[in-house]
Formats: C-alpha cells, structure tokens, sequence
C-alpha cells in the first residue's frame, strides 16, 4: 500500500486568523498513509496545521452535510464542499472543490486496494 499525496487549493476561514478570508484560494495538502491510519485523511492547511479526518466522513459529507463534534463536511452546491474543523484554538473552515477531493479519494481506495498476483 503506498501513501497517496494531492496538493490541492482552498479557501480558508479561521477564528485565529481572520485576514485568511481575503486572501483567496490557498494551497492544502491532502495526504493518505494506509501504514499509519488506513481510516483516516490529514489535511495540510497553511502554516504547518494538519487536521485529521475520517475518509468514510470525508466520502458522506460529499453528498450530505455529515459529521459532529470536531470534523463537519457539506456540500455547498453543486461544485464545492466545506469541511470544518473544531479545535480549542477555535474554528477553520475550509472550503474545496468537489472534483479534487472526489479525485483523491477515488486513489486513495485504489492505494488500499491490495493487488493479488495470479
């Protein structure tokens, strides 16, 4: 199993850091390590923060707003999704293109596909 990197670009809003909402898109990195958490998704944010998110939430909150407590995800029409993180730092809220987050989670289950030789 290989570890799956996508370097996406979102827009970012934070309690901590209110300018980031003029700031336009910025870079994030979504990575998947099936080594380390076969369940689990990191999401690089600016600054060196990384939020972990269950992929199967990732996955529902596509279609459906999903999620309490720390992690939420919803769509937001037809070409976005939001996922919002909840920390005691306070709340970012991170909104992605739909395509790219579909895109990375299509390879990360192609990464935890094992593949059986004949």
């Amino acid at each position: 199993m290989s570890v799956v990197e996508q370097n996406a670009r979102a827009h970012i809003l934070t309690d901590d850091d209110i300018q980031r909402q003029d700031e336009g898109a910025v870079p994030v990195v979504l990575r998947y390590d099936p080594g380390a958490d076969p369940r689990s998704v990191r999401v690089g944010l600016p600054g060196t923060r990384e939020c972990t998110v269950p992929r199967s939430l990732l996955e529902e909150g596509l279609r459906v707003p999903a999620g309490t407590g720390q992690v939420r995800v919803w769509p937001c029409g037809r070409v976005q999704t939001v996922v919002e993180f909840h920390s005691p730092r306070g709340v970012s809220v991170v909104q992605f293109e739909t395509r790219a987050l579909l895109r990375f989670l299509r390879r990360t289950y192609a990464a935890a596909t094992p593949v059986v030789h004949r």
